[in-house]
């Protein structure tokens, strides 16, 4: 299933260019704060689907199109990231390190948003905001101490994810925590839907330019390595994500562009970035141009 989250907040199920809306019958409470209706849906997922299956045939649609796409979860209990995760990302950015070494790190839930929200960038002049396409993985039951060869049991399904970053040499975690500068979406797919997430095709466009373009096979630390060392620290709760790292093609996005990922089987989104007037800092008041020696890009 699609499952994608919409307007103030309803739950529904994507049958095509329709939605269906399954607020009610999942359970989620529009005005409960703060809103972990997804959360919850998401952990109690075995006793609501069969649910949700047995209205879709008969239950009222409206257009994908009327509806405004959010991110599908707007309060997990964490955003696991996981840096240079790609060979050629590795050496574009010139860093000897990759995730099977380097381990992961965390992005706040504030900075998550969702396919029919605009990217804004921070006013920082100077600072250069980079784009970064990755896999995004959303975790369906609680773990602890999981086991390669399970990771299966603990994936509840997956989305598109964008990391956005102001390029520079301050932690890593304060330049990638501005709000909006994690889109997901434009809905989760079910794990039982994607054929194979170790081989996946994904591509990123700003303004119709092929940016990134790469295969989830291509990874350094792949998919069920991640959430083995992600469990290994720290307890695993549903509706947690996980970002998988960047191929190659990461670059500038500036006023006005619109910026477009898609992923076999997931989707796409397609976002407009906009100028925003706040998000100064003193960390950033030195100008900084990052010196990326760019890799070609396979159509």
């Amino acid at each position: 299933m699609k499952i994608a989250r919409f307007n103030e907040g309803r739950m529904g199920i994507v049958v095509g260019e329709e939605l269906v809306d399954v607020t009610g019958v999942v359970g989620v409470d529009l005005q409960q704060w703060p809103p972990v209706g997804a959360v919850q849906m998401i952990a109690a997922w075995s006793d609501v689907r069969a649910k949700v299956e047995s209205i879709l045939p008969t239950a009222p649609r409206v257009a994908l199109s009327s509806v405004r796409l959010l991110t599908p979860v707007p309060w997990p209990n964490k955003v696991i990231a996981y840096p240079v995760n790609y060979n050629d990302h590795g050496q574009e950015m010139q860093a000897n390190y990759r995730a099977t070494h380097q381990g992961f790190f965390l992005k706040p839930a504030s900075s998550l948003c969702g396919a029919s929200d605009s990217i804004e960038l921070p006013d920082l002049p100077g600072r250069e905001v980079h784009h970064e396409a990755e896999l995004g993985i959303i975790i369906g039951k609680r773990g602890r101490d999981v086991r390669r060869e399970d990771w299966k049991d603990y994936v509840f399904g997956y989305a598109c994810l964008m990391d956005m970053v102001v390029r520079g040499r301050e932690e890593r975690v304060f330049r990638k925590a501005y709000d909006t500068f994690c889109p997901v979406g434009p809905w989760i797919t079910t794990a039982d839907e994607v054929s194979d997430p170790a081989n996946l095709k994904m591509k990123l466009w700003v303004n119709d330019e092929l940016r990134q373009s790469a295969n989830t096979k291509d990874l350094v630390l792949d998919i069920p390595g991640m959430i083995e060392m992600a469990a290994s620290v720290m307890t695993l709760e549903p509706g947690d994500i996980i970002a998988t790292g960047t191929p190659a093609g990461v670059g500038q996005i500036v006023d006005g562009d619109v910026v477009r990922i898609r992923i076999d089987e997931l989707g796409e989104m397609c976002m407009k970035v906009v100028q925003g007037k706040s998000g100064r800092s003193v960390v950033f008041e030195n100008p900084y141009v990052p010196d990326i020696k760019k890799q070609p890009l396979v159509a």
